[in-house]
């Protein structure tokens, strides 16, 4: 069976490997044309085509997936199924091209969480696990029918970086078990349901990572795990936005009020929240590094030792 593989970022890597590491033929990969970045703005090649290349498999990257001329050089790949893993979304003259269609890894139990980050919705939402379903490729995104799944725990701690490492490694064990039932004739399809406890998983927009202090710190705990270490949480102090990556939640059944102002108490950084308080563990201010907040706090001269609020 000819595949061709769909990818640009890390994430898709690993199923990249996993498929030729089972041996599987993989004939192609379609990646994103290399973009300036760095201090230098140099061409940079995505985590996918390095992998290719170390592979020796044929890259190609077209700007326009109704490009005459990429439609032509995937067909001469002569693919009888292709896999998509973190790519773009796939116009129909591309996905229904193969015999057996087009296959898509999405990190999340379908149907929850579809759309482009049900990673950090996972977790900003709460929910105690989550997964990764292989499924055919369909008009409307995220929802054709559903092949295997994979559920995957989310612990009291999880970020979505570390969320985003166990989903890539089950993503791609899936992938595997998918092609290969396909092809011994044992893959089962089913429908996707749609009801109203769908819950979606959409583009993340700076105004998501905006931490309200009104909430309680539960869901602050969540929107800022949910966000790390990408695209981060933020507040401010002193008219600066902070990027906050890890915190920890104090509760209190006497808590006055929630405030936008840090509070240093003890050597350490506080916000107040609905229901307690809320402490910075790890944070980045605009133009320095990411570093504890303890190694911040010493960069900061205030007159009183004990307590200062910052506006």
């Amino acid at each position: 069976m000819n595949i061709v593989f769909f990818g640009t970022p890390d994430f898709a890597v690993a199923s990249l490997e996993a498929l030729l590491k089972a041996g599987l033929n993989v004939v192609g990969v379609i990646t994103a044309p290399d973009k300036p970045a760095g201090r230098g703005m140099k061409l940079q090649m995505s985590a996918v085509k390095q992998c290719a290349l170390r592979h020796d498999i044929p890259v190609l990257q077209p700007e326009k997936l109704k490009d005459p001329e990429f439609l032509n050089q995937l067909d001469a790949l002569k693919a009888d199924l292709q896999v998509v893993v973190a790519f773009r979304m796939l116009p129909e003259l591309v996905w229904n091209r193969p015999r057996f269609g087009t296959i898509n890894v999405h990190a999340s139990l379908l149907p929850q969480y579809r759309g482009a980050a049900p990673i950090n919705w996972a977790i900003i939402n709460g929910e105690s696990e989550t997964g990764v379903t292989t499924f055919k490729l369909k008009h409307a995104i995220d929802t054709g029918n559903i092949l295997l799944q994979t559920k995957v725990a989310i612990q009291p701690d999880e970020t979505a970086g570390t969320l985003h490492d166990k989903l890539m490694v089950a993503g791609a064990e899936l992938l595997v078990k998918t092609i290969e039932s396909l092809q011994n004739g044992t893959l089962i399809e089913s429908e996707q349901t749609t009801d109203d406890h769908v819950k979606h998983a959409p583009k993340i927009f700076t105004n998501d990572c905006a931490i309200q202090w009104l909430k309680t710190g539960k869901e602050i705990d969540q929107l800022v795990r949910g966000l790390s270490p990408y695209p981060a949480a933020f507040s401010f102090l002193q008219g600066k936005r902070i990027k906050i990556f890890k915190v920890a939640f104090h509760e209190s059944p006497t808590a006055s009020h929630a405030s936008n102002e840090g509070i240093v108490r003890d050597g350490r950084l506080f916000f107040t929240c609905a229901d307690g308080e809320i402490e910075i563990l790890d944070l980045q201010m605009e133009g320095k590094a990411r570093m504890s907040a303890k190694d911040f706090l010493r960069g900061w001269r205030h007159s009183d030792s004990h307590s200062q609020g910052f506006a």
